[in-house]
């Protein structure tokens, strides 16, 4: 009866529609973080499934991208660049060694991201920078995310690799960032663009235009996870997947998306317009 029931298993659950997260089956092999540690006892978040395609970036054209995701489908793109270099200036030592003292603008991690605060890299690593508290609102937590002084960071941009895709007639802008565990902005929507985690993991959810998601936009999408997500029903589930050190997401334009921070994570978005 033993040699039976591994198939079994495996029917039901693919017969459920799961699908195992790439993250997931490689969660514990030894990750470089950069310098950027996370202790465990402080990661309340977590990868979860991945039911949003993977492709490998060797076999994905310029052609069939503009076919079949550009326009109305998310896709996570594996191998896509060789950012080496760029991750090598990201590390924690790095950074500071260099651009402790520049100043960088924070934003809350709400819906709207209203509010801001100006302070130095320093300030924020050694001062603000830590993992996000189940009891503290998103208008309550602030960490770097866009908003980059393009001329203050124009020397890190240029060593950037974007990833190799496009849309006819749209540029892209970068938005870089860094951010502790349990961090992340709540469900928003805006034109498309690419997300790339340099450090750490990123887990992503997402509802095409027509489904609008229920939340609090001042509710943490660690609070969002740890109350509401359980509750959906089935079909009320967002598309989601957890991408980690050199991977891609793309999302298409106006799609809903949340994002979380597995790790302390550093991350560059390519907004496209």
């Amino acid at each position: 009866m033993r040699l039976f029931c591994l198939p079994i298993v495996l029917i039901l659950i693919t017969s459920l529609g799961f699908r195992f997260s790439h993250t997931e089956e490689t969660r514990n092999f030894h990750i470089d973080d950069g310098g950027w540690s996370t202790d465990e006892k402080d990661m309340l978040a977590f990868p979860g499934p991945c039911d949003i395609e993977v492709r490998e970036a060797a076999g994905l054209t310029q052609e069939e991208f503009l076919k079949r995701y550009a326009f109305d489908t998310p896709v996570v793109i594996q191998g896509a660049t060789d950012n080496t270099i760029f991750q090598n200036e990201c590390r924690k030592d790095a950074m500071l060694r260099k651009y402790a003292e520049k100043t960088i603008r924070l934003s809350s991690a709400n819906t709207h991201s209203y509010t801001k605060a100006d302070v130095t890299l320093e300030h924020y690593v050694k001062q603000i920078l830590k993992p996000q508290s189940l009891e503290t609102w998103g208008n309550e937590t602030f960490y770097w995310f866009g908003d980059n002084n393009i001329t203050e960071w124009q020397s890190l941009f240029d060593i950037y690799k974007p990833p190799p895709y496009f849309l006819p007639g749209m540029t892209g802008a970068y938005s870089f960032g860094l951010a502790g565990a349990g961090t992340g902005v709540p469900f928003h929507f805006h034109g498309p663009g690419f997300g790339e985690v340099v450090f750490g993991r990123k887990r992503w959810f997402m509802y095409p235009p027509h489904k609008t998601p229920h939340f609090h936009p001042n509710q943490t999408t660690l609070r969002w996870l740890m109350k509401d997500y359980e509750e959906l029903h089935p079909v009320d589930k967002p598309l989601e997947c957890t991408i980690q050190q050199g991977e891609i997401i793309y999302f298409p334009d106006r799609w809903w998306h949340g994002t979380l921070n597995i790790d302390t994570s550093v991350f560059i978005s390519t907004f496209l317009g």
